[in-house]
């Protein structure tokens, strides 16, 4: 049984009932997956929010930091910060001062990039949006190769020892997080009440991502005709991936409000990996986080961290179209 059949029929009641609205009409067809899609993705937010929120009160960033810069972890640690990607709920731009945190307090250039590749690549929106829209078989898969893609790029990184190139001004940041690392005791009531706040306020941000996102899916849903993807993004063509890896580039998107237009993508006749390939490239690389990486490190540096980057989400790509073709 699908768990969001009764949002489907509420979203089916207010565009063909309440308005009322033509089901063969395209704006009717668009409106109907907007307010279906908005709705579903919203309540998943919150709910995902609010449990990230409880998760990481319990596992600061400080103790992680300290964690990471134990020495002796003989390649866990990479893991380990490719894992705290995955939890962090932050798109490219906004994990940037959590990578010059990482860089100041010591840690390894190999490992603080795990976790700059994998934050925006895979976070609990993959995590508990794609169950719902791709199935349970396709998020672990992706999950898993994206975790497996920070932290080989994070190696490679490391092995080529790019740490001259970083700004050395960088070196010199200082966290503004309580480095003591202990929490007053607060009532359990208290804290319910900040969770909430705390995941609400991370979901408030992302919902106009979330809006643009659907928006965009829905008009392709309606009114872009069904063989047009198909046509020029099939997944017989082998330039497909490149394509839609450098078309994702210049753009700037959380992948909240990207897997909507995703779901589109594929439900139009666009082979899974290369729109797989869309949306990781989009919420991975773009241009506003290489400006903003720029002033944290040398060209040379920037150029691999795209490189490796850009290879691994080519990588994904091909492997979901060859598995699912």
């Amino acid at each position: 049984m699908d768990i969001f059949f009764p949002i489907q029929r509420l979203a089916n009641w207010i565009t063909y009932s309440f308005l009322p609205l033509q089901e063969s009409n395209h704006f009717a067809e668009s409106l109907n997956f907007f307010i279906y899609d908005t709705i579903k993705i919203v309540v998943l937010l919150i709910v995902v929010n609010y449990i990230m929120a409880v998760f990481r009160y319990y596992l600061p960033v400080e103790k992680i930091r300290k964690i990471l810069t134990s020495r002796n972890w003989y390649g866990l640690d990479y893991l380990l910060a490719a894992f705290f990607g995955v939890v962090t709920p932050f798109c490219s731009c906004s994990s940037i001062p959590l990578f010059i945190g990482f860089v100041s307090a010591g840690i390894p250039l190999g490992v603080t990039f795990a976790f700059l590749i994998t934050s925006p690549l895979v976070n609990e929106a993959s995590l508990a949006l794609f169950p719902a829209l791709f199935g349970w078989q396709i998020t672990l898969i992706y999950n898993l190769i994206g975790i497996l893609v920070g932290v080989t790029g994070g190696m490679i990184i490391h092995k080529l020892n790019m740490e001259k190139y970083i700004e050395p001004s960088l070196l010199k940041f200082k966290s503004k997080v309580d480095i003591a690392g202990k929490k007053e005791k607060i009532a359990l009531s208290k804290l319910v009440t900040i969770w909430w706040v705390e995941g609400w306020q991370i979901t408030k941000s992302l919902i106009p991502y979330v809006l643009l996102g659907i928006g965009v899916g829905a008009i392709i849903h309606g009114f872009i005709p069904a063989n047009f993807f198909e046509r020029y993004l099939s997944s017989r063509q082998w330039w497909t991936v490149p394509v839609a890896t450098l078309a994702g580039l210049p753009l700037y998107a959380n992948s909240v409000g990207l897997i909507p237009i995703m779901e589109v993508l594929v439900d139009k006749g666009v082979s899974l990996g290369t729109a797989l390939a869309f949306m990781t490239a989009t919420v991975t690389l773009s241009i506003p986080e290489a400006l903003i990486l720029r002033k944290a490190m040398k060209l040379p540096l920037l150029i691999t961290f795209f490189g490796v980057t850009t290879v691994g989400i080519m990588i994904i790509g091909y492997f979901f179209n060859f598995i699912y073709r």
